[in-house]
Parts: structure tokens; C-alpha cells; sequence
């Protein structure tokens, strides 16, 4: 994807919108009286406040900060990520969000981190222990599914210390990005309920995994109570990125059809080259956000995807085999194993979706706009600058890419449903050749036994 800098996007929003200044607004002013003897109020007024917003600089962390709504509203689900020592991002200084491996966040986080680690440990270690001693299949494909439960939180260093960096320069673009948004078109970005649903989200996930927990050791016998102590921020874990990749693809699919709507808006008062040309580099900023977004929580989602997989192949696989050794009994391990492959594939499918309907709006509204202006009323320069609006749409396609390792849309569900297809379909044969196999042993050894009867 083309890259631009900083420098760029200024440029040409300042010389669109700062182009003339007041010279402008005196030029339309006289415009107005030769033509209608009088000045039209609301279009020198429209004049004013943009030369006014051109004034403001995306460097100036004060002024950023004031509209970073974005930062406002998931401000609490940034700190429970803290709180849980996934993420130690601050608010270092207004408008910019910063990772140090000295700051108070990082060492509460490394802290935190040996607390859990040694609790791990002790539960993984007993989780190892009944996956040695236990003969029954159902119990030994419970006792897999706990001790992969633990292993994410092996993970928290890479998947959300090492990608601090990036996650801080992301978070950061939001409220460059609002800021620009805002001088281009004079409104504030909003997010209708995001505030409230996160809140929502944030509570739901905590008790989610809490009723999780002790309603499997109520009702699962060798899961002792202070087992699920190693669980808890696990599973919250779990549950909250699904929770953070939702968010930021709301976000950006609020961003998108609010830009869009705004430039119908403005295409309709005035079609201008300066004024396409200011929306082409604020919807590449928006472009480059998206991108951005994949590319900072790569390591993240990526072994988010690897942890879903295996649970659920697992689960399912677990589920089938007893339905092959004892029928269709449902017992409460059947429905466990089914409820934790309905649970993945449910996280697994937000997750993908979320960013399938994000990327369809990116690009949408603005393409339809562009596409109904009327050439044959427009002159050379702004018919130059919608050709360059249409290619830069066409050369950066929204989609989210994790660092190139997987595009996240729906083709990722398909293409998850057949790689869990084809193993489940290689370890039912195994089972069924076992079964096979068991049912030969049974069988010569009942012929042996009627051949030469004591």
C-alpha cells in the first residue's frame, strides 16, 4: 500500500483550505454584491470558519486532544488491557499514546505477569498430571483442551509487549486523523453508543468468563476451585480482543460512512479540484488507519486465529468420538466440548466478519459520489483530481492484512471451516481404523476362546 506522509496530507489541506485566506472570502464577497447587490452571509461565514480550521496543526498535542473522541470513548477498554498486563500503552502527553519499558504501566505489567505466570505454572503442572494418569477418552481430551487454555497466556510478551510500539502509533493516528477529519469538514467525528457498548462489552466479557469458570468447577470433577484462579485472565483475554478488534472495526466503518456523507455533502455545495483533492488525502489517511490497524496487531490476531483453530478441530474431534463410542448420549462433557467449539467459532466469526462489513464501507460511499458528478459541469483541474480520487481507491483496496500472513474477511471463515475440515476428516479415520481394529482384537480373541475352552 502507498504510504503518506505527514507532510503530504498538510500540504494539501492547508492549500485548499488556508489557499487565499480572507482574500478568497473578499473575492466571493464581491462576487455576491455585483451579482445580487448583496453579500451572502452563510457563505462568507463558511469561509471564515474554514481559513479558521486550516490554522490547526496535527503536531499540536492540545489541540489533538480535544478531538479524539475515539480515545474518549474506549478509554476504559484500554485500561482493563493494562490492568491485565496485555497492553501497558499510556496517554503519555495529550493526543499521543506512548509505550516505555520503564514506564509504571510496563513494570506493573512485568510484575503482574510472574504473579500469573508462577499460578500458571502450579495448575499447568496438575492439568499435566491428570492428562498422564487419566485412561478414559473423554476426560483425556478435556484434560488437552485445559492445558491449551493456559498457553496464551505464554503469549502476552509477544503477542502484546512486543507489538506495544506499533498498537501505541496506531492509537495515536486515530486522533490525527479526527483532527484532520475535522478541518476538512468542519464536523467532529462521532461514534454514536460506542461509549456505552463498550462498557457493556467490557463487563460482559468479565462475567463471561467468571460464570465459565465456576460453573466448570461445579460441575466438573477433578477441576478444583482454585484451579480456575490461572483461568480467569485467560479467558477475560480472550474475550476482550475479540471485544478490541470489534471496536476498532466499528470505528472504522463509522469513520468511513461519516466521511462519505460529508463529501455528498460538500460535492453538492462545491465541486472544486481543491476541495476533491482535500478529501482524496483524508480518505487515504483513513486507507492507511485500516492497514495500519491489521499491521499493528498482527502478531496478536494471528496467533489469536492458531489458538481458535486448534480448539476447535480438538473440540469437535472430541465431541464426534464419543458420539462414535457411546451414541448420542449427551452427557456433560459432550456438551462441554460442543459448547467450547461453538464458543471459538462464534469468537472466530466476529472477528472476521467485524472487519468484512468495516472494509466493504471504506471505499463505498465515496466511489458512488464520485462516480454520480456530472463531468460535462466541471472544469479540467477538478476532473484531474476525481481520476486521482477513483486510482488511489482502486490501488489501496480496503482490506485488513495481518502483515501479509492472512487478508481478515469472510474468505478467512471459509478457509478456516476446510483446513478443520480436512484434519477432523484425517483424525476420524484414525479414530475409526482404532475402532477397527479393537473390534478385530475383540473378535479373534472370543474365536481363541471358543476354539480351546478351558
Amino acid at each position: 500500500m502507498f504510504r503518506i506522509r505527514e507532510s503530504d496530507i498538510e500540504e494539501a489541506i492547508n492549500h485548499s483550505l488556508l489557499h487565499g485566506d480572507m482574500n478568497r472570502v473578499w473575492d466571493i464577497s464581491q462576487k455576491g454584491q455585483r451579482i445580487t447587490g448583496t453579500v451572502d452571509p452563510q457563505l462568507v461565514q463558511r469561509e471564515k470558519d474554514r481559513s479558521l480550521r486550516a490554522q490547526l496543526s496535527s503536531a499540536n498535542g492540545d489541540t489533538v486532544e480535544i478531538h479524539d473522541q475515539f480515545y474518549r470513548d474506549h478509554k476504559l477498554l484500554l485500561v482493563l488491557f493494562r490492568v491485565m498486563a496485555v497492553m501497558p500503552i499510556t496517554r503519555s502527553q495529550p493526543g499521543r499514546i506512548t509505550f516505555s519499558w520503564t514506564s509504571s504501566a510496563t513494570i506493573y505489567a512485568i510484575f503482574f505477569y510472574i504473579v500469573t505466570t508462577a499460578i500458571v505454572l502450579i495448575v499447568g503442572y496438575e492439568r499435566v498430571q491428570i492428562l498422564q494418569t487419566t485412561r478414559k477418552f473423554d476426560d483425556y481430551i478435556y484434560a488437552i483442551i485445559f492445558v491449551i487454555f493456559l498457553v496464551p497466556h505464554f503469549f502476552i510478551p509477544f503477542v502484546g509487549w512486543g507489538v506495544a510500539n506499533h498498537v501505541a502509533v496506531y492509537k495515536t493516528m486515530w486522533g490525527t486523523f479526527q483532527l484532520r477529519y475535522y478541518r476538512v469538514t468542519g464536523e467532529n467525528l462521532k461514534f454514536p453508543h460506542l461509549k456505552v457498548l463498550i462498557v457493556i462489552i467490557s463487563v460482559g466479557c468479565l462475567l463471561l468468563a467468571i460464570c465459565f469458570l465456576l460453573s466448570l468447577s461445579a460441575l466438573m470433577e477433578g477441576f478444583a476451585l482454585w484451579h480456575t484462579s490461572a483461568y480467569y485472565h485467560i479467558v477475560t483475554m480472550i474475550n476482550m480482543n475479540c471485544a478490541l478488534w470489534y471496536i476498532n472495526s466499528r470505528a472504522i466503518r463509522e469513520a468511513s460512512r461519516s466521511l462519505s456523507r460529508c463529501f455528498r455533502r460538500d460535492v453538492k455545495i462545491e465541486c472544486n479540484a481543491a476541495m476533491i483533492s482535500t478529501y482524496r488525502f483524508l480518505w487515504l489517511n483513513l486507507s492507511e488507519l485500516l492497514q495500519t490497524l491489521g499491521n499493528a496487531y498482527a502478531r496478536t490476531y494471528s496467533t489469536y486465529c492458531l489458538f481458535m483453530f486448534v480448539n476447535i478441530t480438538i473440540a469437535i474431534y472430541g465431541a464426534l468420538s464419543e458420539v462414535l463410542d457411546h451414541g448420542f448420549g449427551f452427557s456433560f462433557k459432550e456438551f462441554g466440548l460442543i459448547v467450547d467449539a461453538t464458543y471459538c467459532s462464534v469468537l472466530l466469526f466476529i472477528f472476521a466478519d467485524c472487519s468484512h462489513n468495516a472494509t466493504l464501507q471504506v471505499a463505498q460511499g465515496v466511489q458512488d459520489t464520485l462516480l454520480e458528478i456530472d463531468l460535462l459541469n466541471i472544469d479540467q483541474p477538478t476532473h484531474k483530481e476525481i481520476d486521482l480520487f477513483i486510482q488511489a481507491i482502486e490501488m489501496n483496496p480496503a482490506v485488513v492484512s495481518l502483515k501479509g500472513y492472512a487478508n481478515v474477511n469472510r474468505e478467512l471463515l471459509t478457509s478456516s471451516i476446510t483446513t478443520i475440515a480436512i484434519y477432523l476428516v484425517v483424525l476420524l479415520q484414525f479414530k475409526l481404523s482404532l475402532i477397527q481394529q479393537q473390534a478385530f482384537a475383540a473378535a479373534t480373541s472370543g474365536k481363541v476362546l471358543i476354539e480351546h475352552p478351558h
